[in-house]
């Protein structure tokens, strides 16, 4: 059987013992997050992303050993399992290889080939698999099979059954099939036709035929549901001759006419069989491999999203804008607790403007409103052209930021806001939604399902279980590297913090409800269900903003407080008076290596000691650039050909990107576009939430589209 170990340390280009390790920490119980912050010492400081992908490889590796067990196990039991087909089984390395071998043996419903077994003409599928009588010989040997009572009426009768059984088997040879696929995957061709009097999105797919060896993910998935939706008709073709030559080089032994049924045989089997079944296995692996290229840009993109720098400190306005029923306003304090809520008309049909100012201007200057965040659905583009008069009508200043509403109806309409804000209705929650977003967006995003945020391509056609469980890894990632205040944190955020499940999430809110803040991190054992392993998996990532304990305020684990607290003594540096600062510098002088060996801590360990010490309560989203706030409004009609404007990025999929640059739709940049050298793919240069420099290459109002480019700007 294969070594995992040498497997997985080959493929992630790491050492063994880092595999090893790691496989066993995930064994106990351990969580990824745990492991790639607590546990760099026992991994080689492998990091969450690798870990994550380490352990769906070992998943597949473990089916693989699981599967040849079971297909030895079968073969066994019908006693045909040779030495030489057990050392293939054993010595594959994926699961199409191990169903390759396991074919010939599998149980099939009635085929043609079995029916002509039933018949007794596998001796005459032997002959004509030796090659070694004509035609009109065979006609003569199968003379002998003729048998009314078998529905045998004619030679001719019992020679197709006989091909029928040499047709199967050329099928179920691993060798064969193995050979083909790799020849598919060099060689096919993914074909599209569709009716040029049907109109759609999928037209330019109407006559359309690439290599499958270069088409790009995005096209596979337009192409599959352009078929589903039933514009399109697609097929992967191949050469026949040459397909065909290549499994007659296998089987044509013969000379002259005497290969002649068996040429047919093998000309049969491919068409009927071998075609249809690889086929399928191409489209399946196109497309399976397009959903995998999608998830990945997806989980990018949701984790930018998700590490959008919160704009703090600030009370903030939610506008979710409507048209006839009107727009609704949520003002939310510098901690996001709802202060006032209100709906206001100034969109048509009513366009009550005047009056819509007057109530916006007393809910700006009665709570101190600076930011506004206005929704980008329907009616965005009235309630911005609105916000920005209004602003320059103010005494204060206030600035806007125009926010994906994305999900944000789903999470309104959810049983979890409604426990949240039961005595709202539910536009005036989305209004709070969108407001929070800007506030803090990692707080607010958790509680949507991942798959409704739309920063992705094609994302409802992903198989769910896949796309939920690398959403579900995103965010949590997103969750335990910013850490979590034990004190204000809602059920959603808890829930995605390492070693915390939902059961236990509502057990810490109910404990709170009863008996108030947490005072240290210790209390969590205190929580019905939190046990020690719990306990050892969450508290680095729970901060604890009352307690007396200065390390309850970091990433520090407690089960290093004692390693900290001696690092703070030998460094003579003292919280209390402010001294923080000089521990960097005290360290440095005496050694991290030396530093490491006296406090009996991996190097690695103590890095990220000092680091959160010096910055106790640190929010690594504070070092990215802040979001664009504005404060006047363009239209598309504005827009002209070579304007240079400045814009936040949207959404990077595989062929580009969608940037924001205050029109409510949002212009593309095609992947041509990012930048002057070659890139296989925009996120090598861009990322959601990005502010570039664009350039206006080209408006269509009719189609509401608008090209853009960022070449020769300086960024």
């Amino acid at each position: 059987m294969i070594d995992t170990t040498a497997v997985l340390a080959k493929e992630f280009s790491v050492q063994p013992w880092q595999v090893q390790s790691a496989v066993e920490l995930m064994d106990e119980g351990c969580t990824i997050p745990f492991i790639a912050r607590y546990r760099k010492e026992k991994t080689g400081s492998l990091d969450d992303q690798l870990l994550r992908e380490l352990a769906d490889r070992l998943e597949y590796l473990r089916n693989l050993e699981k599967r040849k067990e079971e297909v030895l196990a079968t073969i066994t039991e019908q006693e045909k399992l040779t030495p030489e087909l057990q050392k293939s089984i054993e010595n594959a390395v994926t699961l199409a290889e191990v169903e390759d071998l396991y074919r010939p043996f599998k149980p099939k419903r009635k085929t043609r080939a079995s029916v002509a077994r039933e018949r007794g003409l596998e001796p005459l599928a032997r002959l004509i698999e030796a090659q070694k009588l004509t035609p009109d010989q065979l006609i003569k040997e199968a003379q002998a099979f003729v048998n009314p009572e078998n529905e045998l009426e004619t030679p001719e009768q019992a020679l197709e059954g006989a091909k029928d059984i040499l047709a199967e088997e050329l099928s179920d040879n691993a060798e064969i099939r193995g050979l083909l696929r790799e020849y598919y995957w060099r060689n096919a061709q993914l074909a599209a036709e569709g009716d040029d009097e049907k109109e759609s999105v999928y037209r330019s797919y109407y006559h359309f035929s690439e290599p499958v060896a270069k088409l790009p993910g995005h096209r596979i998935l337009a192409i599959d549901r352009g078929e589903r939706e039933g514009f399109l008709k697609v097929s992967v073709t191949v050469e026949l001759r040459y397909a065909c030559g290549l499994i007659e080089g296998r089987v044509i032994t013969g000379k002259g006419d005497v290969t002649q049924l068996m040429r047919e045989t093998v000309e049969d089997s491919f068409t009927r069989l071998i075609h249809p079944s690889l086929e399928r296995e191409t489209r399946s692996a196109l497309t399976e491999q397009a959903a995998e290229q999608a998830i990945k840009v997806f989980a990018v993109n949701l984790e930018q999203l998700l590490m959008q720098p919160p704009v703090k400190g600030t009370v903030t306005l939610g506008l979710d804008p409507a048209y006839r029923t009107g727009c609704k306003i949520a003002v939310v304090d510098q901690t996001g607790k709802v202060v006032d809520t209100t709906v206001i008309y100034p969109t048509p049909p009513q366009k009550k403007v005047e009056e819509a100012k007057r109530v916006m201007k007393a809910l700006i200057k009665k709570h101190g409103v600076t930011t506004i965040a206005i929704g980008n659905g329907t009616a965005s583009r009235e309630s911005e052209q609105f916000v920005a008069e209004l602003l320059h009508e103010l005494d204060t200043p206030a600035a806007y930021m125009i926010v994906s509403e994305a999900g944000a109806s789903v999470y309104s309409a959810s049983k979890l806001a409604a426990e949240e804000f039961p005595e709202y209705d539910v536009s005036l929650r989305s209004a709070v939604s969108i407001a929070r977003r800007l506030q803090d967006p990692l707080a607010e995003l958790v509680k949507i399902d991942p798959q409704a945020i739309g920063v992705g391509q094609y994302q409802h056609d992903m198989p769910k279980k896949q796309l939920s469980g690398a959403l579900s890894g995103v965010v949590e990632h997103c969750v335990n590297t910013v850490g979590v205040d034990l004190n204000t944190a809602s059920h959603s955020l808890l829930s995605y913090v390492a070693g915390i499940n939902g059961t236990v999430a509502k057990n810490i809110l109910a404990y709170r409800e009863e008996n108030g803040m947490f005072h240290s991190r210790k209390e969590l054992l205190k929580v019905p269900k939190l046990g020690k392993k719990a306990f050892e998996q969450c508290a680095g990532f729970l901060r604890v903003p009352e307690s007396d304990e200065l390390l309850d305020h970091t990433a520090v684990h407690p089960e290093s407080y004692p390693a900290a607290k001696k690092l703070l003594k030998r460094c003579k540096t003292d919280p209390e008076k402010g001294g923080l600062k000089e521990l960097e510098r005290a360290a440095d002088a005496i050694g991290l290596e030396t530093l490491a060996q006296e406090l009996e801590i991996g190097a690695p360990t103590l890095r990220d000691m000092i680091q959160e010490l010096t910055r106790p309560g640190r929010d690594p989203r504070d070092e990215l650039p802040k979001p664009v706030l504005r404060t006047d409004v363009l239209e598309m009609k504005d827009l002209k050909e070579g304007m240079v404007l400045t814009g936040t990025v949207r959404n990077v999929i595989d062929f580009g990107a969608f940037v924001d640059i205050g029109v409510h739709e949002d212009g593309l940049v095609h992947i041509s576009q990012i930048c002057n050298r070659f890139i296989r793919h925009p996120s090598e240069v861009l990322k959601v939430g990005d502010v570039v420099k664009v350039k206006v290459l080209g408006v269509d109002l009719q189609k509401k589209r608008i090209s853009l480019t960022m070449k020769q700007l300086d960024q």
